[in-house]
């Protein structure tokens, strides 16, 4: 980022935002402590940077608080029963990470547990459990001529799997390695190979840091703003490390609205401050696991609202 900045000084004298999703919010708030700890940039000359906050959705934050939070989410969508999770609640004193050194029977009441969630979508429970959809090799030029040439016909060709379970995700593979695309986004040729979405073989990391939650606590010191947004249904985790942060309430838990309030009821917000620093807390009814993905219109109305400084 440094040097894109170095090499495009005309957009310096924008106010500077950092944003991600999911393993995202580990990164992220390391990257912004880092700026805001050093807001010259490193660069030569100095860069002073204008930065202003982060947006964050659905962020991973704490390995044990998000594993944690799975069960109370699970039982509140009927995905357990009740007379399950009483005893898990009970055996395992709400630690349900560490079932084998809690008991023998939190271990089983876990083990049950993780049975009925096994076969979810993991990633919007209200869908299908779709398998990740990859190309075979030369498909993707097919596809994309076949897309120009009859759009209105395209999806329904696909046949039934590929039309209710993944479309989104297929055509977002279609058209990230379009050449128009790859060449409007300056990828050198040869430089990268073909985009997929979730690439899970070959990220050659070690993960060393488990939680976020004190870079988070840092910046609540500063005069940063920050939007945290996610599912409606899988706040419990979010919500446990913001009350964490010990942070004032300015907003109490509200609902927000896009088209008039019986059009997009059960979304919620709250917001807390610290001194100068702003955090808003956003749920988002009916999204799965990326919320722009599902609720589009909904998302875009969130940050438009939030970045032009109003309430959502």
């Amino acid at each position: 980022m440094k040097k894109w900045l170095i090499q495009h000084p005309e957009f310096l004298e924008n106010n500077l935002y950092i944003g991600g999703g999911s393993y995202s919010g580990i990164p992220v708030p390391m990257v912004i402590q880092h700026l805001s700890d050093n807001r010259e940039g490193g660069g030569s000359p100095p860069l002073n940077l204008k930065l202003r906050g982060y947006v964050l959705g659905n962020p991973i934050t704490d390995s044990h608080i998000d594993r944690n939070a799975r069960i109370p989410f699970a039982h509140g969508f009927a995905l357990i029963s009740d007379r399950l999770y009483q005893s898990a609640k009970a055996n395992c004193n709400g630690d349900y990470v560490n079932a084998e050194a809690i008991s023998r029977q939190c271990e089983l009441n876990v083990q049950k547990m993780e049975e009925l969630l096994r076969h979810k979508n993991s990633e919007h429970i209200l869908e299908p459990n779709c398998p990740y959809i990859q190309l075979p090799r030369g498909e993707n030029s097919t596809l994309q001529r076949s897309l120009m040439e009859n759009p209105t016909d395209f999806l329904s060709r696909l046949g039934e799997t590929l039309y209710h379970c993944s479309e989104m995700l297929l055509l977002s593979e279609i058209w990230a390695n379009d050449r128009d695309v790859r060449a409007a986004l300056h990828l050198r040729e040869g430089t990268k190979g073909p985009w997929k979405r979730c690439n899970r073989t070959a990220l050659a990391f070690t993960k060393v840091v488990n939680s976020t939650v004190a870079y988070h606590r840092n910046l609540s010191m500063t005069g940063l703003r920050a939007l945290i947004y996610r599912v409606a249904a899988s706040y419990v985790g979010t919500q446990q490390w913001i009350n964490s942060l010990n942070l004032t309430l300015d907003d109490d838990w509200r609902a927000w609205y896009t088209d008039g309030q019986w059009t997009s009821f059960w979304w919620y917000t709250e917001s807390y401050i610290n001194g100068d620093f702003a955090l808003t807390h956003a749920t988002v009814k009916g999204a799965g696991h990326v919320p722009p993905t599902y609720k589009t219109k909904q998302c875009y109305a969130m940050a438009k609202r939030w970045f032009a400084y109003y309430q959502l």
